[in-house]
Formats: C-alpha cells, sequence, structure tokens
C-alpha cells in the first residue's frame, strides 16, 4: 500500500469516526443525572485564536465523572446552518439535586 493511500484511507476513517461520534443520541432521551454537590465555578479560560471566521466559541464546562466534577475545556467549532446560535450547556437545581442541561445549537 502506498504512504498516499494509507495517509487518505486513514483520513477517512478518522473523519467518519469524528462525525459518528458527534451525533447526538435521537433514538433515547437521555436519563437526568442529579448530583448533590454543587459544581464549582466556572474556570476562566484563554481562547486560541479561532481557525477560520464562521468558527464560533463554545465555553467549557464542569462535567460529573461519577464521584467529582471534572473540567471539559472549551472548544472552536463551525455552526451546522446559517444564523445558528449555541446555547451553553449548564447547570441547573430542582428538589432532587443539581442537574446538567446539555449545550446546543438553536
Amino acid at each position: 500500500m502506498s504512504l498516499h493511500r494509507f495517509w487518505r484511507t486513514g483520513s477517512a476513517v478518522l473523519l467518519l469516526s469524528l462525525i459518528i461520534g458527534t451525533l447526538p443520541a435521537c433514538a433515547a432521551p437521555r436519563r437526568r443525572v442529579y448530583v448533590r454537590v454543587a459544581p464549582p465555578p466556572p474556570v476562566v479560560e484563554t481562547r486560541i485564536i479561532a481557525p477560520g471566521l464562521r468558527y464560533v466559541w463554545l465555553p467549557g464546562y464542569h462535567t460529573w465523572s461519577g464521584s467529582a466534577y471534572v473540567w471539559v475545556p472549551g472548544r472552536w467549532d463551525l455552526p451546522p446552518r446559517a444564523r445558528a446560535r449555541w446555547v451553553p450547556g449548564h447547570w441547573s437545581r430542582d428538589r432532587r439535586g443539581w442537574y446538567f442541561v446539555e449545550g446546543h445549537w438553536r
């Protein structure tokens, strides 16, 4: 196998895995996970330069690992369509505890 064909095939596999990994699970709604401990304040992030003009900054957030909060850093992403707006994820509280509301494009 030539080196060019290897890289082309490897790139296609990587792209396909990225696409599949970012698709939302539409068939079944996610079960809400409650946490008794309030999330820590957001980390102040330093944004790197945007990779292009259309990219939008998606801020980082704390996620629950099952035993502690873990920071997921922000990233640049392309909107899925023209005039799409990012609604950041956030932690909300009700009588059962804290739960995370996923960020999404609107």
